[in-house]
């Protein structure tokens, strides 16, 4: 395996948080076990068409079942943190009522073991897998949602407690909303742009309700979200781009941000979403703006904006690198994004909740070659460390993923994985790109 250069040469913070990240549906499989309900997930997944080659996350990485082999693996990568989620259906199989105490005892069980391993756990409240039971009460466009996710929230820390180092209440809420109501590509498959923004704005409020009632619990635990965020570039310089540029940006970025870090959405894409916006109360969508210990980051690409609204992930430039998912790969975004955002908002602490790459894996002999990855966590690293010199407070790193695993609408055909998974056999295997984020957080963790 050939090693960049200098890559060991960056020194991060000695109390810096060096973690993998997973997503419930994505790898634990069981779907039928132990009392948990039914997601939109499993629902949406059986419709033909809905997801490549008809795959579903009823198995997955078996996660469930080989939980410790799993936290051995990021042990093994010497590793200070795991930030997983929690499933909604695991807990309440009918998304509310009572809870189902066999599936919370699953994850008391992952926490304790993290722990025993040196592990920092850190959970996400809500990765897309919704309740089917409470889909069909009118899932995310309901306005009761928010009372159910609370409740949702404080049986989850009721049983975990202060053991977690930090709560996340949702993972990348722009896509529960809009690929999931507007665009219809996930779970629920919804295509009503009415129904994305209502969906979204119940999120915000589904947002402050939940820290409001672990604030209220007197946790230890940080407390934030993540979200999906990018720098949004304009096609040419026009006048024309350069406005479809800056109405992409507060539609993706600021319809997320500015609710939890000000109380209100971003008046641009207000006015542009006039004539579909629910009634929206303004004191009501006030309350999302909560007291946050961090925000959780998860980069990839840019947005590149022409003047039609087309947003596209990177240029349309055939000379430029671009991973199995068509992305840029545009590592200078991620110091882009941090600087701006700090500049913009200011939060006092930022995790890097995920980055990574999905590539054409091969195993071969017993190895997996992807010195693309390599070169890709590197250079992003290197971006992290370079927005933290300049004055951006990052306090950890999460590479996505642990493990190649089931990826929504694509099934199994995208590898995300540091680690590489045979999905008939189960069997786990170290990337040359687990390797070197072994060697190089070993290197950082060794100057302590």
């Amino acid at each position: 395996m050939s090693t960049p250069p200098d890559s060991h040469a960056l020194s991060f913070p000695a109390h810096f948080t060096w973690g993998v990240a997973t997503s419930a549906y994505q790898i634990e499989g069981a779907t039928r076990e132990d009392g948990r309900g039914p997601s939109i997930w499993d629902t949406f997944a059986r419709v033909p068409g809905n997801v490549l080659g008809g795959e579903s996350g009823e198995v997955a990485c078996d996660h469930y079942h080989r939980w410790e082999q799993d936290l051995e693996l990021i042990a093994g990568l010497n590793l200070n943190a795991y930030r997983f989620s929690v499933a909604w259906p695991r807990v309440f199989p009918q998304g509310t009522g009572t809870v189902n105490t066999r599936g919370l005892d699953f994850y008391d069980r992952l926490v304790d073991g993290a722990l025993a391993r040196g592990l920092q756990p850190h959970v996400t409240l809500y990765h897309w897998d919704l309740p089917q039971a409470l889909q069909d009460r009118g899932g995310w466009a309901n306005p009761d949602i928010s009372d159910w996710f609370a409740q949702y929230a404080l049986a989850v820390h009721a049983r975990l407690g202060d053991r977690v180092s930090s709560y996340a209440t949702f993972n990348e809420p722009w896509c529960t909303a809009e690929l999931g109501y507007h665009i219809g590509r996930h779970a629920p498959g919804i295509r009503d742009l009415r129904t994305s923004l209502l969906a979204s704005y119940h999120i915000q409020l589904a947002h402050g309700r939940a820290v409001q009632a672990l604030r209220a619990q007197n946790s230890r635990a940080e407390l934030g979200t993540v979200l999906n965020l990018y720098p949004v570039d304009a096609a040419t310089s026009s006048a024309e781009d350069t406005e479809a540029a800056l109405l992409v940006d507060e539609k993706i970025n600021g319809w997320y941000l500015d609710p939890i870090l000000r109380g209100t959405f971003p008046k641009r894409a207000l006015a542009d979403y006039a004539a579909y916006l629910p009634d929206i109360d303004p004191a009501a969508l006030a309350s999302a703006r909560q007291p946050l210990d961090f925000l959780g980051v998860n980069y990839y690409f840019r947005q590149w904006v022409s003047q039609d609204g087309a947003s596209r992930a990177g240029p349309p430039h055939a000379d430029i690198e671009r991973t199995a998912m068509g992305w840029e790969v545009y590592p200078e975004g991620l110091y882009r994004l941090l600087t701006d955002l700090h500049r913009t908002y200011a939060v006092q602490k930022y995790y890097i909740t995920e980055n990574g790459a999905a590539f054409d894996d091969q195993l071969e002999n017993g190895e997996v070659h992807d010195e693309a990855r390599v070169r890709f966590l590197d250079s992003h690293l290197r971006e992290v460390h370079r927005a933290m010199q300049a004055g951006v407070p990052v306090a950890g790193y999460f590479a996505w993923s642990l493990m190649d695993n089931y990826e929504w609408a694509f099934g199994y055909s995208k590898r995300f994985g540091i680690v590489h998974v045979d999905y008939h056999t189960q069997r786990r295997t170290l990337k040359d790109s687990a390797k070197w984020y072994r060697d190089f957080v070993g290197t950082q963790r060794a100057r302590t």
